[in-house]
């Protein structure tokens, strides 16, 4: 076992499975204690078991490392303060929080259920703020401490997900922000964007998305190529990143969003205006149509056109 991370205390929600549990396994790895999280349910975020976090807990102590499961939701506050709670009680004190639990409900936007949105803004939104905020009360006053949460390339835009999008995308905004409110007190705060074949990631759902974006002529990996690159990209891969966020190497870097995708790791830019046109006074419709296709719009593609009428 490697040190980088002794004496750590780290929590990972969501830990049971996938890049989740490739985390607390590489957290572990490198000396930390470990509470993994997780309530068991299934990819929609229904039902639930102790067995997943147990099951991770097990393998950790089994290579040596210290670990304690939880099996509360994050989607309440009680829940998260239980989970925060759980590392107090066991470990004595809280150093690395990692929001990834999270689920998937897709649905095209016009059939998607006020359930649907619900349920997702709920476990991945919702959850990273409940918990965030529980650590951060611990993390202010002991002013140190590393969060990281659970982004996604989706939220640049995925066709049939637009509740995981909004969510995903709200998260880096919260990323941000957390990382401005905590920063005076020692605490980093940043996103990360993980690509890795999980039981989410390669979903029939998500294999027919990829699928509709190829048909309506939105660019694109599709089909067996898409499986077989998703595939190759493992959650292990994804957790180094984790891991070196969480250390006392990234006490500088706060408030951005990592990609990490197999042996590729990017820095992604905060949004900057890329053109501007002003004048003194308010714009015209007829100087906007006049400028705005010279000068805002010029070059844009339209990521997914309109399809051509049927019969």
């Amino acid at each position: 076992m490697g040190d980088k991370l002794k004496g750590k205390v780290c929590i990972v929600t969501g830990a049971g499975r996938g890049v989740g549990r490739a985390h607390a396994l590489a957290l572990a790895a490198e000396g930390a204690k470990v509470v993994v999280n997780d309530l068991g349910g299934a990819a929609d975020g229904t039902g639930a078991s102790q067995q997943p976090a147990e099951e991770v807990v097990a393998e950790i102590k089994k290579a040596g490392g210290q670990a304690v499961a939880n099996y509360d939701s994050v989607t309440s506050p009680q829940g998260a303060e239980k989970i925060i709670k759980t590392a107090l009680d066991k470990f004595g004190k809280l150093d690395v929080l990692v929001n990834n639990a999270g689920i998937l409900r897709d649905r095209m936007v016009f059939n998607m259920s006020p359930e649907e949105w619900d349920a997702v803004i709920k476990v991945h939104l919702y959850g990273h703020f409940y918990c965030a905020r529980a650590a951060c009360i611990i993390m202010r006053q002991q002013r140190s401490g590393r969060i990281i949460n659970t982004a996604s390339t989706s939220g640049l835009g995925n066709m049939g997900q637009a509740n995981y999008a909004a969510a995903k995308e709200g998260i880096v905004g919260f990323t941000r922000t957390v990382a401005r409110d905590m920063g005076r007190y020692g605490v980093t705060c940043n996103a990360l964007y993980p690509s890795a074949a999980t039981r989410m990631t390669l979903t029939p759902e998500m294999a027919a998305a990829r699928e509709k974006r190829a048909a309506a002529g939105i660019a694109g990996m599709t089909g067996v190529s898409a499986r077989f690159e998703l595939t190759n990209l493992l959650p292990e891969d994804v957790s180094p990143v984790v891991v070196w966020l969480a250390s006392d190497a990234s006490a500088n870097v706060s408030g951005y969003v990592i990609h990490a995708r197999g042996g590729q790791i990017s820095l992604f830019s905060i949004p900057a205006p890329e053109r501007v046109i002003q004048k003194k006074g308010r714009w015209t419709l007829d100087e906007l149509d006049a400028i705005v296709p010279v000068v805002l719009t010029t070059g844009l593609v339209n990521p997914a056109p309109p399809a051509p009428a049927k019969g």
